[in-house]
C-alpha cells in the first residue's frame, strides 16, 4: 500500500510559480526524511529536495536553490514543495519518498518508500 501520494502538477510558463503536495501518514513523517526527486526527459533521476524529520532541516540541489521551498506539517501528514521563477529545465515528473537518512550537506538516502510521481511542464 503507497503511503505518499503527490498532487498539484501541470503546465506553466517560464518565471511561474507552482506548489506541489504530498499525502502521507503522520507516522511517515515523524520517523522518516522525506523528499521529492524529478525524472526529466533525460535517463537520470535526480533528488531536488529533501527535508528531516526531526528538526525540518532542509537540503536542496544546487540548481533550484533560493527558487524552491520544502515544508512539511505533520498534523495534516502533508509535504510541500513550493516551486517559483519555474524554467524549462525543471520540467519532469516529481515523486515524493521517504529516506532512512538525511544529510544538510548531500541529501537523503536510502529510499524505502515512494509515490507515484506527479508532472511539471515549463514551456512557453
Amino acid at each position: 500500500q503507497v503511503q505518499l501520494v503527490e498532487s498539484g502538477g501541470g503546465l506553466v510558463q517560464p518565471g511561474q510559480s507552482l506548489s506541489l503536495s504530498c499525502t502521507t501518514s503522520k507516522f511517515i513523517l515523524d520517523n522518516y526524511a522525506v523528499g521529492w526527486f524529478r525524472q526529466g526527459p533525460g535517463p537520470d533521476r535526480e533528488g531536488v529536495s529533501c527535508i528531516s524529520s526531526d528538526d525540518g532541516r532542509t537540503f536542496y540541489i544546487d540548481s533550484v536553490k533560493g527558487r524552491f521551498t520544502i515544508s512539511k506539517d505533520n498534523a495534516k501528514a502533508t509535504m510541500y514543495l513550493h516551486m517559483n521563477n519555474l524554467k524549462p529545465e525543471d520540467t519532469g515528473t516529481y515523486t515524493c519518498a521517504a529516506y532512512k537518512r538525511f544529510s544538510s550537506y548531500s541529501g537523503c538516502y536510502y529510499m524505502t518508500e515512494w509515490g507515484k510521481g506527479t508532472l511539471v511542464t515549463v514551456t512557453s
